[in-house]
């Protein structure tokens, strides 16, 4: 499946932001869609997935009650919601699936398909 992630931009502290993942074809449906970012110098690390089985949320500790993730299958897309952004978020934004969900879901080794990310900015 080919993912297209678009919505990032530049936001002050406390803004927000709505990241769009879309998926071409007809097997959106069979994926799983997670979040990752990487931000300058460090390792892609998870932010958020949706179970698509059981409608399932998981996040990291660093966006729990920040971030919410939300997925249109009649659009074919998976959305991040971040609100209360801070300047620690600013990173390059990626989705990324795969058809079962892996019990280590929080690995990025463990997806498939990417999106070719897109960056969020977030100014102090």
């Amino acid at each position: 499946v080919q993912l297209q992630a678009s919505g990032g931009g530049l936001v002050q502290t406390g803004g927000s932001l709505r990241l769009s993942c879309t998926a071409s074809g007809r097997t959106f449906n069979t994926r799983q869609i997670v979040w990752f970012r990487q931000a300058p110098g460090k390792e892609r690390e998870f932010v958020g997935g949706l179970r698509r089985s059981t409608g399932a949320t998981y996040y990291a500790d660093f966006v729990k009650g920040r971030f919410t993730i939300s997925r249109d299958n009649a659009k074919n897309t998976v959305y991040l919601q971040m609100n209360s952004l801070k300047p620690e978020d600013t990173a390059v934004y990626y989705c990324a699936a795969r058809i079962n969900w892996h019990i280590d879901y929080r690995s990025a080794r463990n997806y498939d398909d990417w999106g070719q990310g897109t960056q969020v900015t977030v100014s102090s």
